[in-house]
């Protein structure tokens, strides 16, 4: 009987362990196209790689180099399967977030509710910071535009 239960504990951990991997992002090595192109803009950069799957119905792979800037700050790089760069997110502190951004931050959210902020340049070279925020036991980004213009509140899930 003891032996019946242990082998349902491993089963029922093995089948929560799998349900939770398929919401994770997956540690691979990208196709060559992505390394290259990677390696030519970010010359001596060791990457932790990742792969997820977006758009409408999963259709599109992303691959997501996570590295170590020259100044020491957290950086992604976000690649298509053919290696065209998606976006680049940069670690910045919440002195290099705009002015604006600050005082709504300051006027709307706790000091301590703040988790992560981030400058972000997409293939189409919009920028936008992105502050990660805790309320009510939830994650939220908040998104500024280039000069710190107030723009949406995603939930992260």
């Amino acid at each position: 009987m003891k032996n019946v239960l242990i082998a349902a504990l491993f089963l029922c951990s093995g089948f929560l362990l799998a349900q939770e991997g398929t919401n994770m992002k997956e540690k691979i090595t990208p196709p060559e196209k992505v390394l290259f192109t990677f390696q030519k803009e970010y010359p001596n950069k060791i990457p932790v790689w990742s792969m997820e799957y977006v758009g409408d119905d999963n259709d599109e792979v992303r691959y997501e180099a996570k590295f170590k800037t020259d100044k020491n700050q957290e950086a992604l790089a976000v690649y298509d399967n053919l290696g065209i760069l998606k976006a680049y997110e940069l670690q910045i502190p919440l002195s290099q977030l705009p002015a604006k951004a600050q005082a709504y931050l300051k006027k709307n959210y706790a000091a301590k509710a703040i988790k992560e902020i981030a400058v972000v340049v997409d293939y189409k070279n919009k920028t936008t910071y992105e502050v990660m925020v805790e309320k009510d036991s939830r994650f939220y980004d908040v998104v500024f535009d280039k000069n710190g213009g107030f723009d949406v509140t995603i939930e992260k899930n």
